[in-house]
């Protein structure tokens, strides 16, 4: 090589520049490998509400929850909000982007991980630190999850699904099914997602899909393998054989029975109600280009959605809060809160949906969904009492740790 080669000259500037950098890098001062966040109230979701509390971060993790303030640690002065964990949405369609050019509909454009980002940003700043992802094309849902693991995007922890599996594409016999599981698997999937029925956007009809043989062949494929499934109904038929088939969680169903409601709470199924992507599509009806009458029929899906979520809260459901989100609800994740709060939950009830509860779904009870020692620093403050007001927490964010790393910040 030679200078007059410009390979060589950009090698040799790009050599210059890196000395240049990491020799001022040396000469500036480290930022603290220890943080120190104060907050006037901190609910740490275990159940406890700390008064002028300081939580200790070392890298990703919490160090300790308690009054002191560490030596040569930096500050973080937020005594002026309430402390919460970081919050879990476990329904969301993240990759799905719409740049709202005029003239599009949202399910014009095929989905991106790179133009999500904007996705990714909108729900760290609700206060969302991680997301279970449920249905994405060409994984796309696998491609965003390692940008933000290596730190190419910013965006909540994701777990993701890749392709759901629906009947016209995988096939009904049973052997069909459990190999779809498998190939879902190996394409990157934490957890497997199943269309048990109809519907989505406008439409709420939900008509079952597959038998009960055929979910069960999914969840003991799906098992088998160390995996959870989400089975999607809309409808109470649908919903039957999913609990009966065993899955883990159980996706936006009305009008459930009794005996369906008793055999989750005694198998301890989840029920993810999704109630406000209902409102969210009704407000956006002229958006998408739906149907005349689609306006009508998600507000009577949405009442039954309340009226359903009410039955099983009152029968000993387990609830985790899953948004649905999609295109631009992105932001609205936490909304959901406030109809859990509609349905019969305090509060806290309900922020335990979106916080522990959602942890033991993941699976990662002892790393998520709660403020304490060894947990993931994910941590949100709020203005207000969320305890009192729920809206404290769907509507006034001020500002977002995740991983040890403040995502957003719009405290005063």
């Amino acid at each position: 090589m030679n200078a007059d080669n410009p390979s060589w000259f950009h090698l040799r500037s790009s050599a210059f520049i890196c000395g240049f950098n990491c020799l001022l890098a040396s000469l500036l001062p480290m930022p603290a490998a220890t943080k120190a966040i104060r907050f006037h109230r901190l609910w740490d979701g275990k159940g406890k509400v700390w008064s002028n509390a300081v939580v200790v971060v070392e890298g990703d993790r919490i160090r300790t929850v308690g009054a002191q303030i560490p030596p040569d640690s930096e500050v973080i002065d937020l005594s002026r909000y309430t402390g919460l964990p970081g919050l879990l949405d476990v329904h969301t369609h993240i990759t799905y982007y719409w740049d709202q050019a005029p003239g599009t509909r949202p399910r014009e454009q095929r989905t991106r991980p790179r133009p999500a980002q904007e996705n990714a940003r909108l729900t760290l700043q609700a206060g969302v630190t991680t997301v279970r992802d449920l249905h994405a094309s060409e994984g796309s849902d696998v491609a965003m999850r390692e940008l933000i693991d290596s730190g190419a995007m910013i965006g909540p922890r994701l777990f993701v699904s890749t392709q759901g599996l629906i009947a016209a594409r995988t096939g009904k016999d049973p052997s069909a099914i459990a190999q779809a599981v498998r190939d879902r698997i190996a394409a990157g999937a934490d957890w497997i997602k199943m269309f048990g029925s109809s519907g989505g956007f406008e439409d709420v009809s939900g008509s079952p899909t597959f038998t009960l043989d055929q979910m069960r062949a999914a969840v003991d494929a799906a098992h088998a393998a160390g995996r959870r499934i989400a089975i999607h109904s809309y409808g109470p038929e649908g919903a039957r054989r999913a609990v009966l088939a065993g899955a883990d969680s159980l996706e936006h169903a009305i009008d459930l029975d009794d005996g369906t409601l008793q055999e989750m709470a005694r198998r301890g199924t989840f029920y993810v109600p999704t109630i406000d992507h209902n409102r969210y599509y009704a407000e956006n009806a002229a958006v998408y280009g739906f149907a005349p009458g689609s306006v009508e029929r998600l507000q009577a899906f949405l009442e039954r959605n309340v009226a359903t979520a009410r039955r099983a809260f009152q029968a000993g459901v387990r609830f985790a809060m899953g948004s649905d989100a999609v295109y631009t609800m992105f932001g609205q994740n936490t909304r959901e809160l406030e109809w859990f709060v509609e349905a019969g939950m305090t509060p806290e009830q309900a922020l335990r949906a979106a916080t522990t509860n959602g942890a033991v779904l993941l699976g990662k009870e002892k790393e998520l969904g709660a403020v304490a020692a060894g947990y993931y620093a994910d941590l949100v403050a709020v203005e207000g009492d969320p305890l009192a007001d729920i809206r404290a927490a769907t509507r006034r964010v001020r500002w977002v740790m995740k991983g040890g790393a403040v995502v957003f910040n719009a405290a005063r």
